[in-house]
């Protein structure tokens, strides 16, 4: 039986464990968190850090609980077939990923599996036809991310960043592959400029968003910026062609500082004609070629005509939207933050669709039957929740007026499988085929999309 390893008494340290004497086990599969999956002889499962199927691993176990253990990899005895050198030095200190050691495509085969997994175990569905994968670059594909901040003095200064794996600390990063490379080469000059400027110990954090013409800055300060530090931001942004934006308290706080007549932030769905301006506080999703990708897959699933009408629930500044307007169809999106509709209502003027496109605020995670039944008759909808999920919205379908084809576009394949039951085992609905999209590669993230009809 493998133990616990003891803490050290205080002020004294733990001499590292000999491998020899640890356990060895036999990873049979991942889990949602990426770690690999072993089952004990006394009919327990491991959850092991860093191990991948096939391997045989000696584990340092540091948690036990009545039904798992946890550990990490002490060292590998047989490495697996999926193995490979990662290419970030920062890998295993970095939280910022946690599957680089499986090849790309080891790591969609996973996350297909935990997809089915999941359908299976919570919704005790299967899909009829299982999609391929979404797929595209396995690097530089990040164009939203959120750095942290730190003057760490007895690191050298400030760091800039990703947190540690499993810690608050700011990991010392040098560069990181999953940002554009332009974002990239800006971690070692965006140390200096911190390190420069009165509130160095005032700014917890800089969130990057990267458009189709300008790259993002917004720095969250927590005091006033001084003259200098405003030309040295100036300078900055000159120099490495961005735009800095500043945040003293919540996003309405969100304002542009320099230069203030820089290109709006915008991505492009190519296929459909569509320009989607965005402010860099509002929500947009990470990978743009395979958003693409995946509104392209929905629209064909949903397969919206002139004439019918359909339900965009979650539908965040129009990103599902305007392509089933732009295809002719009558489309209603529905979203909770009034800010959010604001935003897709213009992007419908902006793109020459608001005769087919309205928008409404209403909170979805309180839906009922009456408040769904108020919006109308739908041929279709499209659900594209957070990763909540959307279980009102599914219990409360239902009578004539409920659509005949449901595509649902999930960030997590647990509530996914839940809402799946529902609609399966109580609404009627044939699940006629699921698949995962690769929106966040190196990591265990599972995007899905799944098509449910009557």
């Amino acid at each position: 039986m493998a133990r616990s390893h003891r803490k050290p008494a205080p002020g004294t340290l733990a001499a590292p464990p000999d491998p020899d004497t640890l356990p060895c086990l036999t990873i049979g599969s991942v889990d949602h968190e990426a770690r690999g999956v072993a089952h004990l002889d006394d009919g327990k499962v491991a959850f092991i850090d860093g191990a991948l199927p096939g391997e045989v691993v000696r584990a340092r176990i540091f948690k036990r609980k009545p039904s798992y253990e946890q550990g990490d990899v002490a060292r590998i005895e047989r490495a697996g077939a999926d193995r490979v050198v990662p290419r970030c030095p920062h890998f295993g200190v970095c939280g910022g990923c946690n599957m680089q050691h499986a090849h790309p495509s080891a790591q969609v085969a996973y996350k297909q599996r935990i997809l089915e997994d999941n359908l299976a175990r919570i919704g005790r569905v299967k899909a009829e036809v299982i999609l391929p994968t979404i797929q595209g670059p396995a690097w530089g594909y990040r164009h939203r991310a959120r750095l942290s901040v730190r003057l760490v003095l007895k690191k050298g200064g400030v760091l800039v960043g990703f947190h540690e794996r499993n810690s608050s600390f700011v990991a010392e990063l040098q560069r990181c592959d999953i940002l554009t490379p332009q974002v990239s080469a800006l971690i070692q000059p965006l140390k200096a400029l911190v390190a420069q400027l009165s509130l160095a110990d005032r700014l917890p954090q800089i969130e990057v968003a990267v458009g189709e013409q300008v790259t993002v800055l917004v720095l969250r300060i927590l005091q006033p910026l001084t003259v200098e530090d405003e030309s040295l931001l100036r300078a900055f942004a000159d120099a490495h062609a961005v735009q800095f934006w500043t945040q003293t308290k919540g996003p309405d706080t969100v304002a542009p500082l320099y230069p203030l007549h820089a290109p709006g932030l915008t991505y492009t769905l190519p296929e459909f004609g569509i320009e989607m301006p965005f402010g860099p506080a509002e929500f947009t999703q990470v990978n743009p070629q395979i958003n693409r990708m995946l509104v392209g897959r929905a629209m064909r699933l949903l397969q919206p005509q002139p004439g019918q009408r359909i339900a965009d629930l979650f539908c965040g500044l129009g990103n599902f939207s305007l392509p089933i307007a732009a295809l002719g169809a009558d489309v209603v999106g529905v979203e909770g933050s009034a800010a959010l509709v604001r935003r897709a209502a213009e992007n419908a003027a902006h793109n020459g669709l608001s005769d087919r496109a309205s928008f409404t605020v209403a909170d979805l995670f309180q839906a009922t039957p009456d408040s769904l039944a108020a919006l109308g008759a739908f041929d279709g909808m499209l659900i594209d929740p957070p990763r909540d999920g959307a279980v009102e919205v599914v219990k409360s379908l239902g009578g004539e007026g409920r659509p005949a084809r449901i595509v649902y576009v999930s960030c997590n394949p647990a509530t996914l499988a839940r809402d799946a039951q529902i609609l399966v085992h109580q609404q009627g609905y044939r699940l006629a085929c699921a698949g995962v999209a690769n929106m966040f590669p190196h990591t265990a993230h599972v995007e899905s999309i799944a098509l449910f009809t009557r």
